[in-house]
């Protein structure tokens, strides 16, 4: 038996992955690029929701709201106070959309650069 595999069923270090190697790590790549693309979209929902019911004037006390609002600050910690305006609507549009919109950016570029590995 003159085999340079040291162990049967593992690839050799010189040896090109098989056919179907590549297909599953294309699909796999994909599935990650799909999963990155809908954290992001998530995100940027919670932030988007959070500024149309502030500006709608939502009921502060209602549990959807808080929950909302909770999930929004946390997502947007980092980013808290970056713009202090007087009209507090539009502190909170620019301080809660710019979270968002870089996670859009951020989360579809990986997913893109993913697709195309």
């Amino acid at each position: 038996m003159n085999s340079t595999d040291p162990v049967s069923g593992y690839q050799a270090y010189d040896q090109s992955p098989g056919p179907g190697r590549r297909a599953r790590n294309q699909a796999a790549g994909r599935r990650t690029a799909l999963a990155i693309c809908t954290i992001a979209d998530a995100a940027a929902v919670f932030l988007g929701l959070w500024i149309v019911l502030y500006l709608l004037d939502a009921n502060q006390a209602n549990p959807f709201v808080e929950f909302v609002r909770g999930t929004a600050d946390w997502l947007s910690g980092w980013a808290q106070d970056i713009f202090t305006m007087d009209t507090e609507g539009l502190r909170v549009v620019l301080n809660y959309g710019l979270p968002a919109v870089i996670y859009l950016l951020i989360g579809h570029g990986i997913a893109a650069r993913l697709n195309r590995a």
